[in-house]
Order: structure tokens, then sequence, then C-alpha cells
């Protein structure tokens, strides 16, 4: 196997063009995919499946092909398998291996001439070869990936006037997610293939993103069609490969009526039970024999794979097979399993399928026996070793009361909507037990703590959840319940502090008498408390705090408890600490943001917001609000408005004032226009030939200003350039910009919109267009230059987005009959050299094409025949 740099060489190209004999440019690829397997380190091996025309002479010296790995080498890979197929189709299998140089993206590619003759949805399909590609990402910040394997053959055949279906198939042996799309089919050195459709009727063929499932319905013509389907990977939510599938369908003129599969819903299973289900077929062709298979990922496990039973079922009109899955714990995975069932009949001239896909999730067992034992302000929790010893641990859910939660029969981990936190990851299977202490700051009295416990495994899937398991701390010390402003003034303020005293002391221990000191600090130095006072009655709950600066801090406050019999005082205890609620304004357009402090140990589940006009009374109800924070809107700059906040909570355990009411200090503010208005959401639509890109926008109506009086235009030429400024428009009702360019529709736009008053949104949405956005420059095999006024020049088909071109025109005996960098070309026909009228006949050609991109300018290379006839 030998490596070599990747180049081009023109004169090589055109001896190619006008020696290489006939039948060395025959037909013969069908259809064709990359995939790629980890290998060690850096090293990647590579398999590429291709399907060709068995008649072909080609075949026969295809032995090797070439791999472009995207790192600027490429390989001759050798065929290690060919099986000649029915339908004159042949099955090649090629294999190589190569090490790439380090963490980077890498588009491993084939580009193979050419394609079978006669392909209806791409013109001149015998000149036009195949491109198929594979994108791998090699990074230190994620595992190596395997590619996915598309285990359902990409050539097909169909029925006109019957649905026709299709699906690659695919099984990630990594577990990553996979999308699905359809893409336009490519060629020479990568690009889309001028002229490329989807079969007709177009608006008929589509793919499931999640599934893959490709719909036909239904083929109007009979003969061969390409299609393309671009398998994408993700894992984390990021993309991190794909796979293209170029693939054929034959269409033939039939009256036979394709079998039909029963529905099949998606299902899961718990590991370690076994998942068994019938599948059904019919066929609306009585006399039709169906034959029913499967293939997925749960078939190609080890250990304990799926099977179907009976394997390869077969009857006439209808056929059933019971699916079997014995599942085991090394089955866990975050994503669900797909699974292809495959019903195909002996009709005639062809045998026509339905496939149908669903996917299986294989969940880990719960945790079993969840318990919880109250220690002081510490919970220890206790469970079962878990079954499974593939996980790689547990995840430790808390919620401060209890919601009876038991799993739905498909739902793992923990909902969000229960309200339940992830306190703690243990990486540690083998762990029984886990004390909660609150990440070393206790726990609070008062609440009901409730705990669930999953287990998770190496690729993110977590276990269906255990039981719920809930514990009280022992009321053995104050737990204060109100922490409420009285008074707002910078020297006058005051607060009323209560709570409620402890109803568990252990009386023997401490039999009293008791003390509370009673500390406080500010919300400038929230951890330096002083001692304010101290009380000698169990049963004195109470206390009002006075000259407090009320206005311009929040206040802070604990209480400790001893036990004074004598000869025995020692410390029993402290509260759990408490922070009056502090109000803060923000000031903006017609409007006033209001955000609070909220630093108490009971749960606050709702605020109510007052608003006055005068500062010591008059206060009204204006909303509420299940978070410290509200938005009063409606508001008149200039006014001054008023405002203090109430908030309503309560305890979870029992014996406590319930509902538990506290109250902000008052504030008060102007509301004032600094709120600048949204990014505009730009959009466009492009008119090639004028070279004209046509901007329109709109102006969202979230919590922004709208008051909008300019909006800015900027542009840049590529990516890579930063924006400058355009133009601007001052009508704030004027939301279209038209932009014309020379010979481009290229460029990147974004969009400022500013105010009256001159506040500026940031930049919209960058809308950038790329040559893509327009059809290709293409050139035409023919042309007439006969004087009559029409056809006279040999000119583009399309021409957008050229700089120039270096296009040199050859007669049969290879010498220079015409050559231009004018991408308008122009050619009249004579040779200009002698200025004389060139014969008619073929002539060859090479034109690089420097296409303005936003990547910059970039070449491409255009090789084919010109016929002349005058």
């Amino acid at each position: 196997m030998s490596r070599y740099p990747i180049y081009s060489c023109r004169s090589l190209l055109l001896l190619a063009l006008l020696y290489l004999p006939d039948c060395l440019l025959a037909t013969h690829q069908r259809a064709a995919e990359i995939t790629f397997r980890h290998v060690g380190a850096t090293t990647y091996e590579i398999t590429l499946i291709s399907y060709t025309y068995t008649l072909s002479p080609v075949n026969a010296s295809r032995d090797f092909l070439q791999i472009n790995w995207g790192d600027g080498t490429a390989d001759l890979i050798p065929r290690v398998q060919s099986v000649f197929m029915p339908d004159t189709i042949r099955y090649n299998k090629y294999v190589g291996q190569h090490t790439f140089s380090g963490p980077s993206t890498y588009i491993i590619s084939c580009e193979d001439p050419n394609r079978n003759f006669g392909i209806m949805n791409i013109p001149n399909s015998v000149n036009i070869p195949m491109f198929i590609y594979s994108e791998l990402t090699i990074s230190p910040y994620m595992q190596y990936d395997n590619s996915p394997v598309l285990l359902i053959p990409p050539v097909d055949n169909a029925c006109v006037g019957q649905p026709f279906y299709h699906n690659p198939g695919a099984y990630d042996p990594d577990g990553d997610s996979l999308s699905f799309k359809l893409v336009t089919c490519l060629g020479f050195h990568g690009m889309p293939i001028p002229g490329y459709t989807l079969p007709l009727p177009a608006n008929s063929c589509h793919i499931n993103p999640v599934t893959g499932d490709f719909s036909w319905i239904s083929p109007e013509q009979q003969g061969e069609y390409n299609i393309a389907i671009l398998i994408e990977e993700w894992r984390d939510g990021i993309r991190i490969g794909s796979v293209e599938r170029d693939m054929q369908i034959h269409v033939v003129s039939c009256n036979n009526r394709p079998p039909v599969i029963d529905s099949i819903a998606d299902t899961c299973v718990e590991a370690g039970h076994n998942l068994r289900f019938p599948v059904n077929a019919h066929d609306p062709d009585t006399s039709d024999i169906v034959t029913l298979t499967a293939i997925g990922g749960p078939f190609v496990l080890t250990p304990s794979p799926a099977y179907m039973e009976p394997d390869t079922a077969q009857g006439k009109e209808h056929v059933t097979s019971i699916f079997h899955w014995p599942t085991v714990c090394q089955h866990v995975k975050k994503n669900p399993y797909h699974v292809y069932f495959k019903a195909q009949d002996d009709g005639s001239p062809v045998r026509l399928v339905d496939i149908k896909s669903m996917n299986i999730l294989v969940i880990g067992p719960r945790p079993v026996n969840l318990a919880t034992a109250p220690a002081g302000n510490t919970i220890n929790l206790t469970w079962n070793p878990y079954s499974c010893t593939n996980a790689k641990g547990f995840y430790i859910y808390r919620k401060s009361d209890s919601t009876g939660y038991v799993p739905a029969y498909c739902q793992t981990g923990v909902p969000a909507y229960l309200g339940y936190t992830r306190i703690s990851k243990i990486n540690d299977i083998n762990a029984t037990s886990f004390l909660d202490d609150n990440q070393g700051s206790g726990l609070n009295r008062g609440l009901k703590y409730c705990y669930l416990v999953t287990a998770f495994f190496q690729d993110g899937a977590e276990s269906y959840a255990s039981n719920e398991a809930c514990a009280e701390l022992k009321k053995d010390i104050p737990i204060i319940t109100n922490v409420s402003i009285k008074t707002t003034d910078i020297n006058q303020g005051s607060l009323y502090l209560a709570w409620s005293k402890p109803s568990q002391l252990d009386t023997i221990q401490a039999p009293g008498p008791y003390k509370y000191l009673i500390f406080r600090s500010r919300s400038d130095n929230p951890s330096q408390f002083s001692l304010i006072d101290s009380l000698f009655n169990l049963n004195d709950t109470l206390k009002t705090d006075t000259m407090l600066n009320t206005v311009g801090y929040s206040y802070r406050y604990r209480l400790d408890l001893y036990n004074l019999t004598p000869g025995n005082h020692f410390f029993i205890g402290s509260s759990q600490p408490a922070s009056s609620m502090y109000l803060t304004l923000s000031p903006s357009d017609k409007k006033m943001r209001l955000h609070w402090t909220n630093d108490v140990p009971w749960n606050n589940n709702s605020f109510a917001i007052f608003r006055s006009g005068n500062f010591d009374s008059g206060y009204d109800s204006v909303g509420f609000s299940l978070i410290p924070f509200y938005v009063d809107r409606g508001l008149l700059n200039g006014n001054t408005y008023y405002y203090k906040v109430r908030s309503r909570g309560s305890y979870t355990s029992g014996g406590f004032v319930n509902p538990i009411i506290n109250l902000s200090q008052k504030t008060g503010g102007i509301p004032v226009d600094n709120d600048p208005p949204c990014p505009p959401i730009l959009s466009d639509s492009v008119i090639c030939k004028e070279f004209t890109n046509y901007l329109h926008w709109r102006n969202p109506r979230d919590t922004c200003g709208t008051d909008i009086a300019r909006y800015y235009i900027y542009f840049s030429p590529s990516s890579g350039i930063k924006p400058a400024l355009l133009d601007s428009i001052m009508n704030p009702f004027d939301t279209v910009y038209i932009h014309k360019q020379p010979n481009s529709v290229v460029g990147c736009y974004s969009i400022i919109a500013c105010d009256s008053a001159g506040n500026r949104s940031d930049f919209s949405n960058t809308l950038c267009v790329d040559n893509t956005a327009c059809p290709l420059y293409t050139l035409p095999n023919f042309f007439t230059p006969n004087g009559d006024g029409f056809n006279d020049l040999f000119v583009p088909i399309t021409n957008s987005s050229v700089d120039h071109v270096d296009m040199v025109i050859f007669n049969r005996w290879g010498k220079v009959v015409y050559k231009t960098s004018d991408p308008a070309i122009n050619w009249d026909g004579n040779d200009c050299n002698t200025k004389s009228a060139c014969a008619d006949g073929t002539y060859l050609f090479i034109c690089d094409v420097y296409e303005i991109t936003l990547s910059g300018i970039q070449q491409r290379t255009i090789q084919g025949s010109i016929t002349l006839l005058r």
C-alpha cells in the first residue's frame, strides 16, 4: 500500500481526456459509503462498501481505490471481498488503515469515476464521478469515535405508483445519538452535482431525521435514481462526525404491491428482563410469499443478543415472527437501540419491501431498599448492593418534601418537574451508603428531607430511581420563622424576629433552665455575628430589633441555646441563620425590575409585590412571583414609585406557624429610558442574476425597548473579516435593505437597532450568504456560432460569484484554440491564434474557476467537452 501527496497535473488530465479508451470511462458506480472504526491511539480502519455495475469492464481493474484521508495524504486500499449479486450488481468491500498525526477533524473521502449510465435525476451521469465521505473527529476531550455501521444495503427496487421505503439500518457501536437528512449527491471534488434533483415527485421524498426512515410516495417513472443520506453523530449534544451514503433505487413498471408490517411502538426493558413481542406482516397481493427479517444493534451484541423466532420467517399473505431479547446489564445505554424489521415479497419483476423501525431503551434496575436515618444535623442513607456491576456509581437526589414518586415504565433518572436537586455523585458502584451533611454546613431543622438514588453508567445512562425515602431532624434547637422589616429608615429602622422553641429537647441530659443568645450580622459582613440580646425563658420567642439602617442593609440572625443547670452549663446548639429580605430596584424604560434576597431556612413559595406613589402609605398589590424577581410594567418615565415585597412560605415539618409571612424594606426608583431595543432578527432573499441580496428583518417584542428610531447595517465580504458599517436607515418602519455587488452575492450581514434615546441593541444574528446560495458556475456542452443571433457565443449557463477563470479550450490534437480569464468566456468559435473559424466538432476544455466564497477565493476545476456546430 503506497502513500503519496495529493496533486493535480493539467497535462496528464488533458492526455487522459484525449486518449483514454471509452471502456476505461465506462459506467459502473451505483452506490457507496465509507465507515471507520478506532484501532488504537490515532489509528483508524476504514471500510469502503461499493455496489457497481457487474458488466462494466472497469470492475475487473478496480482491485484498489484511492482514499483521501483529509490530512493531505492518500492511499490505495485493496478490495478484500467481491460478491456478484442479482440484477447486474456487484458488492465490493475495501479495507485500509491510517494513523493520523493528532487531534483534528478529518474528511475521509473517495472520488471514483464514474457513475452508471442513465441515472434519471443526475444529468449526464455517465460522466459524473461518485464522491463519498465520512467525517472523523479526534479530540483530547472525548473518547475515540467509531462511525455508525449501516446494516441495510444501499441498493433497492421500487415499482411505479407504489410507495417505496428504505432505512440505512444505522447502528452506532459507541451509543452516540444519530440524526438523518437528505443531501445533494456529490460529484467532482466533492461539489454538489449541477442539475441534481430529488426523484419526482420531489415533495413526497423525505426522511425522518430521528429514525432514518426514507419514504418516496410514489415513483412516477421507470429508471434508476440516486439519493444521498447524511447520518450525523452527536455526543452530549455536540456533533462529532458523519457518514454520507450515496444509494441507488431501481424503479420498474409492475403490478406488484409492497407488503405491510403492522405498527410497532417504541418500548423499553429493564436490564435482566426478557423483552418479547410479536411482529406481523401481510401482503395485499394474496398470492405473494412474504419473508420477514430483522436487523439492528440488539442482534450484533455480545453477550446475549436478540433473535427472531423463527429467524427468517415466511408465510403466504401473512407472516409472524416473535422478537426475543434476554437483556443483561451490559446492554444498558443512554440512547435507545434501533431495530429494523423488513418484510419482502416474492413478486415479479422486482421484490418489494416494507421497513419498520423501532427504538428499544435498556434501563438499569433501580437501587433497592433505600432507607434514611437522621443523626444530629445529618441524615445517613443506605441501600442494597447494586445488581449491575458495570455501572460506574450513584447519583443522590434531595428535596425538602415528599412526592410519592414511582417511575413510569420508561422513565429513567429523576424528572426535573419533581423539584429534586442532585446533591452528590458517588464514583463507586460498590457504595451502599451516603451521609448528607449539606456539604459540611448541616441540614435544617423543620424540613422533611426526601431522597432518591439512581445508578449511572459510563455513557451517562441513568437507571430507574429508587424508592423515595424521607427523614426529619430532631427539633432540639430553636428554629427561626420570621425576619420581617417593620420600619424602613436609615437610623431608626426596626425588624420583627420570631422563632419556634425546641420541642424535642433531651431534658434528662439538659434539664434546664435555658438561655437564648441572639446574634446579628449585617449584609456588608454577613459572617461577622455580634451578640445583641439574651433571653432566659424558653417560651420567649419574639424580639423587635431597633435602631437599624434598613435602607442600606439586610440583617442576618442566629440563636444559640444553652443549658444553665447549676454545675452543668453547656452549649446545646445553634439555629440555622435567617436573613431579612432586601429589595433592589433596577429602573428601565417605562418599567421597574425588582430583585430581592431570599436567604432563609424555610421554603418561600410565593411573593407579593406592592407599589405606592408615596413612601409612607397607599401600597397596593401589583403582582405575584414564584421567584425573587419581578418586572413592573406600564410606568411613566420620570415618576417616582415605591415598592415592598411580602413573602409567603412554610417549613415542611409540622408544628410551625403556617404560612410564614415576612416583609422587605421599602424602596423607591424612577423609570428611565436606558433600555436598548432587542437585536433585530435578520433574514434574506437572493436574486442571483442581479447579484443582489434583499435583507429583511423583524423586531422581537420581548423585554426590550420598542421605540426604534434608526437601523445600522453592517457588512463583511467574508466570515473572517470584521464587519464594517455599510449604511443606515432613518425610517424605523423600513425593515428592508437591498445590497447589490458587482459580481457576487457573497458576504455576511448584521444589523443594530437604535432608539430615540441613543440606546443601541446588540448585533442581530449574523446572516452569511455563500456562493452556494446560487447555482454554481456551470458551462454548456455545445453552441452554434453561425451568426443567427442565437447561441452564437460560448458563455456560462450560470455565472455567479466568480472572481476570474483560467479557461483553456483545445482541439482534438491538443492545440489551444482559445483561452480567457473572463468568467463570461464569450468564445465566438474562432481560433485565437489564426482568427479563423474553427471547424465543427468536439473540443475539450479545462477551466479553473476562482470562486468568491466566505472563506476567500477558492479554486474549482471543471473539465469536459464542447460541441461546436455552425
